[in-house]
């Protein structure tokens, strides 16, 4: 098993969910963080939550990955011993709407493929030359389950993590001669603020989302990425895919007569 302490750890939307608890996992593991995020408040409070229970480095600072300009300026303005990033955790993401393609609210289509398309580029545009130049690193995509099957009204959704499934293998085979990993770490149900996000707040449409079925934590699937990237230096774990028990595709869940508290 490879060791993370003393790691440059760069997470993108660090500051909730998955990368929230990507942060503490690796923050436990020793490894020193890039955390960014739109909610400086949030960040600030983390890293000195951090700070304070493991002892690690950290850089924390606001970025809007959907600004590109504003992320080629972040990453080349890093101080020269941050820039020589291990680990790449493409985080950032979210969800708008329910609807049919044919009645969306197209404003909801431009923040996604902003977000979880553009902003995954944005950010591997300007950290993969640093991996490419020590020819050593590890980018970890956060996909979805639906980038692997489409579901009723999730149309502009499941595309643009249909698309991070596809830049993922193409990132591959763009870096195969670098030493450089790309993995997809692709989770079905989470609970995080993923379905309030979706639905503009309403918590009592969010909630019901997880009725009867005991979803997976951001606390699993940080799991699953440390499993990834603590792999022997010749091994590379293409694609993770997880879900709760009781899920077995997008579309096909037991519920059983309980709910999400």
């Amino acid at each position: 098993m490879a060791s993370l302490k003393n790691k440059i750890v760069l997470i993108t939307g660090a500051s909730s969910g998955i990368g929230m608890a990507c942060a503490e996992a690796f923050a436990r593991k020793g490894s020193k963080l890039i955390l960014c995020a739109r909610r400086l408040e949030r960040l600030t409070e983390l890293r000195t939550r951090l700070v304070k229970k493991f002892k690690v480095e950290i850089l924390a600072f606001q970025l809007d990955v959907r600004n590109r300009a504003a992320v080629k300026k972040a990453v080349e303005n890093l101080p020269n011993k941050w820039k020589q990033v291990d680990i790449l955790i493409n985080n950032a993401g979210l969800a708008r709407g329910l609807s049919k393609l044919h009645e969306a609210d197209t404003k909801h289509w431009e923040e996604m493929i902003d977000t979880n398309l553009k902003g995954l580029l944005n950010v591997t545009r300007y950290v993969l030359p640093l991996m490419v130049a020590k020819s050593s690193g590890h980018i970890v995509n956060i996909g979805s389950t639906a980038g692997h099957e489409v579901y009723p009204m999730g149309n502009v959704y499941c595309a643009t993590k249909f698309a991070v499934k596809s830049l993922t293998q193409s990132i591959r085979l763009d870096v195969l001669d670098k030493d450089i990993k790309v993995t997809s770490v692709d989770p079905g149900m989470v609970l995080t603020e993923f379905s309030k996000v979706r639905f503009s707040g309403d918590e009592s449409r969010a909630k019901k989302v997880y009725d009867g079925i005991k979803p997976l934590s951001p606390n699993n699937v940080a799991d699953a990425i440390l499993f990834c990237t603590t792999r022997p230096k010749n091994v590379n774990i293409n694609e993770i895919i997880l879900t709760p028990i009781h899920q077995a595709s997008s579309t096909q869940i037991y519920r059983q007569n309980i709910k999400t508290k």
